[in-house]
């Protein structure tokens, strides 16, 4: 079976000032995952897990695509209604066992929504236009009960429409693409831009507080923040605390992942405000999804609330979204 590459990235911005030459798909909101099929199915998150035993609902379509050999992209995603939901993904997301995760498939369905094709019998299609792949892919995979093939949109006011329409109906956002652009396996392309609708951030846990009342013997909140542009291995920028968004067992969690990456050392650039009491630091290594209302002047999220651990980041490549 060919190897399965890095996924290739975009850049975060705003839709282009003219819509030619670029098409729109919706930003989906889960796990990037790489397949590749010839005969079984593998599946790699962005960080190289191997997802098929959590999300045995890919196991279709190896039957579905028997006698191809194939390497798709795409983002496996939980559905709570018409929009994706992170956070209903976490409960499938973390568990490794195959039976346990067929068990939680009943209640908490997830699908593959495929946008892209890397390899199709013995063909690397990455040199391929991004038109070309899409052609060749709506070709070779028809919806399943755990998949999907997304549309896309081109013409004059393609991009404007979607965004409304993600906005609207309460979606991330929208992935611009190049028409004639190739696919860059491993690499962040001004080919693809992502335009989030949400104010969404990834985030990097650098420490805790202690929990009071009901959070008792837990936390209370995520001390997280972001690197410097270029700086991926420097101090960590202070964001905000996080201490809405967890329920009983995702704390229980979360902490026993705290204890594991404990340290005595504060990953962060500055000192934190003198409202910050009783830091305990970790090691900035777990990264989380946060939404939050906006930005402060001083850099700090307001409102935040929590919507899961991202297991498929890796925490270098945090920075501020920009917005």
């Amino acid at each position: 079976m060919v190897d399965l590459p890095k996924p290739m990235k975009a850049v975060s911005g705003t839709l282009p000032d003219n819509d030619d030459g670029w098409a729109y798909e919706i930003k989906w909101d889960g796990m990037r995952v790489v397949t590749g099929i010839d005969g079984g199915i593998r599946g790699v998150s962005t960080r190289g897990l191997d997802v098929i035993p959590r999300f045995p609902e890919l196991e279709g379509l190896a039957d579905h695509l028997d006698g191809h050999q194939v390497v798709l992209d795409g983002e496996v995603v939980a559905f709570e209604g018409i929009r994706t939901d992170f956070g209903r993904l976490q409960h499938r997301m973390h568990i490794a066992d195959r039976h346990e995760a067929l068990r939680r498939a009943a209640e908490i369905p997830v699908v593959y929504v495929v946008f892209d094709l890397l390899h199709l019998d013995g063909i690397d299609t990455t040199s391929l236009p991004y038109v070309d792949r899409r052609r060749l892919l709506l070709d070779l995979v028809e919806p399943g009960d755990g998949w999907t093939i997304p549309s896309h949109h081109e013409g004059d006011g393609a991009g404007a429409a979607l965004r409304d329409a993600a906005q609207e109906q309460g979606l991330e956002g929208v992935m611009a693409k190049r028409l004639a652009s190739k696919y860059e396996p491993g690499r962040r392309s001004t080919s693809w831009r992502k335009v989030k609708v949400r104010r969404e951030q990834e985030l990097v846990v650098g420490g805790w507080t202690r929990g009071e009342g009901n959070r008792e013997g837990s936390f209370g909140a995520l001390l997280v923040g972001y690197h410097a542009p270029g700086d991926p291995d420097g101090p960590l920028e202070f964001a905000g605390a996080v201490g809405t968004g967890f329920d009983h067992a995702e704390l229980d969690r979360m902490q026993g992942l705290l204890d594991g990456v404990a340290s005595d050392r504060s990953p962060f650039r500055d000192a934190l405000p003198k409202t910050v009491r009783g830091a305990q630091w970790v090691r900035p290594e777990l990264v989380v999804e946060v939404e939050f209302a906006e930005w402060t002047s001083e850099g700090r999220m307001r409102h935040p609330a929590y919507l899961g651990q991202r297991i498929d980041k890796d925490q270098r490549e945090v920075i501020r979204e920009p917005g």
